[in-house]
């Protein structure tokens, strides 16, 4: 099978070729501005059927003009005209087709109304998690291209611009809820590979709709760490956070107090069934599940204590007494969950919304050996983070109802313009 620099050839020469007379301007001319554009464009357009039709070779396994491989039945079926906006404006392409409609252009993907260029594409696979090497093969075998590792370099160090704006970005004045949690990434310092904590946090906005609202690194949290957090998002424009969603972090408790004295600190209730059932054996876990549910769907909090208690009385606590201890341990972080009606428990009930955050930010991120600096892994996990929240434009599930009960709970710290 010919190689894929001799597709690209191949798939050039059978490009409509640059008018001549733009060839001869370039050779006798002077050119007008108009020339120049006409001939930038007409290279441009010539480019990305080129790339184009070499994907479609890929795709299909063989090059137009060769036999078709035995045991397929795809093939070449024409072209489709399509108009792309560029940096330069409108542009007619031939869009290659396949017979069975299974060719998925990388380049210009189907519906796509706009080519942005190779450093857009290097920047769209840098956040799935390709490596350097990665991109350089996935480049070369699509479309013959090779590149350095200083030009993928270049490029992705580029949106730290963008990264440092974001970081620093004017915030809401007042979120309702906002839900802080932690995953842990490698990282190279001093010649040594070691863990660190990225912490993220989620606020809920008064309308329902959700944002991420910084990313921050540290090697060991505490108090000191969670006080400059606090205070950055002071300095950014948050007056008051009325709930604060957290499982266990520890220094918290005394930041928040000195930053944001009058929020209330809520344990994550399913962190703590989670943490709970990973004493038991997979056989018994879903019986021990169904044993905790009266402590936490109690409809008050002498309700719940009752229901703590008779399950430390009970078959379930004898086995466990460790998850007596762990659920008495956090009770004072777990009791501010019962003074709230049942629509804003469901809004508060669990940091779920940021766990699956941090699941598609693994799902970018776990292919990476470590990372060289921080700024290096705050610039991928941001690049995660902008395909993640893309589609976040409604308000949470039940959030109407939680909206109102918020308004008659705390009254003008939530109705207030700040």
């Amino acid at each position: 099978m010919p190689s894929k620099a001799k597709r690209i050839d191949r798939a050039v020469a059978k490009l409509p070729s640059i008018p001549k007379e733009l060839v001869s301007h370039f050779l006798t001319g002077p050119m007008t501005g108009e020339a120049i554009n006409a001939a930038g464009t007409a290279f441009k357009k010539a480019l990305i059927e080129a790339a184009l039709n070499a994907e479609l070779s890929h795709h299909l396994g063989y090059d137009p003009g060769e036999e078709q491989p035995a045991g397929t039945t795809n093939h070449r079926n024409g072209v489709t005209a399509k108009t792309v906006l560029t940096g330069d404006g409108r542009l007619p392409i031939a869009t290659p087709r396949d017979r069975e409609g299974s060719f998925e252009p990388v380049l210009i993907p189907k519906h796509a109304r706009r080519f942005t260029g190779f450093d857009d594409k290097v920047i769209a696979l840098y956040a799935r998690g390709l490596t350097v090497r990665e991109i350089q093969g996935f480049l070369l075998e699509t479309y013959g291209t090779e590149v350095s590792a200083d030009f993928i370099s270049t490029v992705t160090d580029g949106i730290q611009a963008e990264v440092t704006a974001w970081q620093n970005r004017p915030l809401e004045a007042i979120y309702p809820v906002v839900f802080f949690d932690a995953l842990r990434v490698k990282m190279r310092a001093d010649g040594v590979v070691r863990n660190k904590a990225v912490y993220l946090a989620l606020g809920i906005r008064r309308d329902g709709t959700r944002e991420i609202l910084g990313i921050w690194i540290e090697t060991t949290e505490g108090a000191k760490f969670w006080l400059k957090v606090f205070n950055e998002l002071r300095n950014r424009g948050t007056a008051d956070i009325l709930i604060a969603v957290t499982d266990g972090l520890n220094g918290m408790e005394q930041a928040l107090a000195a930053a944001f004295p009058k929020t209330t600190l809520q344990t994550c209730i399913v962190h703590l069934i989670r943490n709970s059932l990973d004493y038991a054996s997979w056989k018994d876990r879903k019986a021990l599940a169904a044993a905790l549910r009266p402590i936490y769907a109690a409809p008050t909090a002498e309700a719940a204590e009752a229901a703590l208690d008779a399950f430390e009385a009970g078959e379930w606590g004898r086995k466990f007494p460790t998850v007596v201890s762990a659920w008495r341990r956090a009770w004072e972080r777990v009791i501010p969950f019962f003074a709230f009606p049942p629509a804003v428990r469901r809004v508060i009930y669990t940091t779920n919304a940021i766990e699956s955050v941090n699941a598609g930010v693994r799902k970018i991120i776990k292919t990476r050996g470590h990372f060289p600096t921080d700024e290096a892994a705050i610039k991928l996990i941001w690049l995660a983070l902008r395909n993640i929240t893309a589609g976040w434009v409604s308000a949470a599930h039940d959030w109407k109802e939680a909206m109102n009960q918020f308004a008659i709970l705390y009254e003008d710290r939530f109705t207030r313009d700040v």
